[in-house]
């Protein structure tokens, strides 16, 4: 295996190859999270359709490289990974953290002129328009400066940290350190004036979640120039556990069910 394919295989992370799929769901990452929560989605996607998590440095497969330093550093790294495994048209899909991940993504593609997603979809996540107003852009989420306890409770009643891991030191440790580090990237991104979006744009939101503004949907629908659509979904930040499983049952351009 070549060095530039090994470096794909950790940080585009494929569960299930399907080279014969005529579309790609490339799914990014939330603050504290890696591949692991997307890698079920398998069995969830259309058989057209294969999946990709985009893991950022730090964590499983890229374990031994720093944390990404800031914002530019991360969108670099996950901008390098998309386009050198989009050979095929895709799907951009971020959850939180991820969702602003996959909007900046898609406008730097543009930027560049790489070949262009042919939906953004964002999960869980207010719109990045609104720092320019000096609103908070994460009320009700942790911060960097929390405490273990602060940090561990949200992770615990919002997140999908798994048992085993709040049940043992060292992962939890581990666990707060990689929460700590995204939340720094987070806090670094600054959003350019007058970035949008020219592909069609998908909003999920969780019906109880706090986080989210009430009127996050006209703030995204602000930056969808290439058409809007808004999905209520049961539950919080995570939705609930059964959403979660078939959330890409949902996303509309993969030719899945109509929405409310």
């Amino acid at each position: 295996m070549s060095d530039a394919a090994a470096v794909r295989d950790t940080t585009v992370v494929r569960p299930r190859r399907n080279p014969g799929a005529r579309r790609i769901l490339f799914c990014l990452g939330f603050c504290g999270g890696g591949t692991g929560a997307y890698l079920p989605w398998t069995a969830a996607v259309p058989d057209d359709t294969e999946l990709a998590a985009i893991c950022y440095p730090g964590r499983e497969g890229r374990f031994t490289e720093e944390f990404a330093a800031d914002w530019e550093e991360l969108v670099q790294d996950s901008l390098s990974a998309v386009l050198s495994a989009a050979d095929r048209p895709y799907v951009l899909f971020g959850h939180s953290l991820g969702g602003w991940m996959a909007f900046d993504l898609a406008v730097r593609i543009k930027e560049c002129g790489g070949r262009a997603p042919d939906s953004v979809v964002v999960s869980s996540a207010n719109s990045p328009r609104r720092q320019l107003d000096g609103h908070d852009m994460w009320p009700n989420s942790p911060r960097e400066g929390h405490s273990d306890a602060e940090l561990m409770g949200w992770m615990q009643s919002f997140g999908l940290i798994p048992q085993h891991a709040l049940d043992d030191p060292d992962l939890r440790e581990m666990a707060l350190d990689l929460m700590r580090a995204d939340l720094h990237v987070r806090d670094s991104f600054t959003y350019r004036a007058g970035s949008a979006l020219d592909v069609p744009l998908q909003l999920f939101t969780g019906e109880s979640d706090e986080v989210i503004e009430p009127n996050t949907a006209d703030h995204w629908r602000e930056l969808a120039r290439g058409g809007f659509r808004h999905d209520v979904l049961p539950g919080s930040h995570f939705y609930t556990p059964q959403v979660w499983a078939s959330l890409p049952g949902m996303i509309s351009a993969l030719g899945s069910r109509q929405g409310t």
